[in-house]
C-alpha cells in the first residue's frame, strides 16, 4: 500500500476547482473553503457547546472496525454532550459523535460559517454535520452511500485521512452490498489480504483551518490524532451514473442486504466475505499482469 500526501491550495477558482478536481473526482486540501474571518473560528469551543446545548442527549458510537456487517454500526451509549465533551477533553477514547446534528439543534449556528463556495453554488449549505471524537478514535475504511462530493472541515484538533479511488474497490477486499472493506487497513495483513499490496491512496493529515474535498464514491479511512471536531457538507454527484450509484445504495441495496441478513444471518456475511476475497485475489491477479 502506497500512500500520496494530498495537495494543499489556496484561493483556487470555481473553474479550475471543478474542471481539475471536481469533474475527474480527485482529492484537493483547501486552505480558505471556510472564510478564515468567520465567527466560528473565534466563538467555538467546548465551554460554548457546553453553555448553548450542553445538556442535549448525543448518541456514542465506539469503535467500528468488526461491525462487517452492517452499514452503519449502532450506538455504544448516551450521554449528555456536556459529559461527552468532558470526557474527550480529559483522556484518548475510542468514543465518537457520528453525523452530530448539532448545527440544525442551535440552527443559529449555521451563520457563524462563511464558505468561499469553489462548487458553483452546488454545496448543500443547509444540511451541516458534526463530527466528534477522542484522541486515537477511528472511522472504518468505508465509502458514502449516497456518492455524494464531501467536504470536510477541521475546527479543532487534527486528523489523518487516507482515500483511495473507486476503481480500487475488489483491491480493498469491498463486501458486495455493503459500503466498506472487509480487512483492517490501519493494520494490514498482507498475507490474508494481499490485494492490499497493490493500493495506491492519498494522505491527508488535516489541521484547524483546512478542509479536504472527498470526490464522490471515494473511499476513506478517517483517524483522530487528537480529539477535536470537524464540519462537513456535501454536494450533489455530478454525473448521472454516480447518481444513479447514489440512488440504488439508498433505495435498493441497503434494503436488500437488510432482508438478506434477517432471513439468512451468519450465512448471508460468509457469502459476502466469501465474494470479496474472491473479487480481491482476482484484482491483485489482473495488477501482477500488468508488471510483467
Amino acid at each position: 500500500m502506497r500512500l500520496t500526501p494530498i495537495q494543499k491550495v489556496q484561493k483556487i477558482s470555481s473553474r479550475n476547482f471543478i474542471e481539475n478536481h471536481m469533474k475527474p473526482r480527485f482529492p484537493l486540501i483547501l486552505d480558505d473553503f471556510i472564510d478564515p474571518g468567520s465567527p466560528a473560528f473565534k466563538k467555538w469551543n467546548y465551554e460554548y457547546f457546553k453553555e448553548v446545548a450542553g445538556s442535549h442527549k448525543v448518541n456514542i458510537y465506539g469503535s467500528d472496525i468488526e461491525s462487517l456487517d452492517r452499514v452503519a454500526s449502532s450506538p455504544i451509549g448516551q450521554s449528555t454532550f456536556s459529559e461527552y465533551l468532558e470526557l474527550i477533553s480529559k483522556t484518548p477514547t475510542e468514543h465518537r459523535l457520528f453525523l452530530f446534528n448539532l448545527l440544525n439543534i442551535r440552527p443559529e449556528l449555521k451563520d457563524d460559517i462563511h464558505y468561499n463556495d469553489v462548487t458553483g453554488g452546488k454545496i448543500l449549505k443547509w444540511l451541516p454535520f458534526m463530527f466528534f471524537g477522542g484522541e486515537g478514535s477511528i472511522t472504518r475504511n468505508h465509502i458514502d452511500i449516497d456518492m455524494s462530493h464531501v467536504f470536510i472541515t477541521q475546527f479543532h484538533g487534527i486528523k489523518r485521512i487516507w482515500l483511495f479511488p473507486w476503481e480500487q474497490s475488489d483491491l480493498m477486499y469491498k463486501l458486495p452490498y455493503n459500503f466498506h472493506s472487509l480487512p483492517n487497513i490501519k493494520d494490514p495483513n498482507y498475507r490474508e489480504f494481499p490485494a492490499l499490496l497493490h493500493l495506491n491512496g492519498y494522505e491527508a493529515v488535516l489541521k484547524p483551518g483546512e478542509t479536504l474535498y472527498i470526490p464522490s464514491g471515494w473511499w476513506h479511512y478517517i483517524q483522530y490524532e487528537t480529539e477535536g471536531y470537524s464540519v462537513s457538507v456535501r454536494a450533489l454527484p455530478s454525473s448521472l451514473l454516480e447518481k444513479w450509484r447514489g440512488f440504488k445504495n439508498m433505495v435498493v441495496t441497503r434494503n436488500f442486504d437488510n432482508i438478506m441478513r434477517r432471513l439468512f444471518k451468519e450465512k448471508w456475511f460468509r457469502y459476502k466475505v466469501r465474494i470479496a476475497r474472491k473479487r480481491g485475489a482476482r484484482a491483485a491477479r489482473k495488477q501482477k499482469s500488468f508488471l510483467i
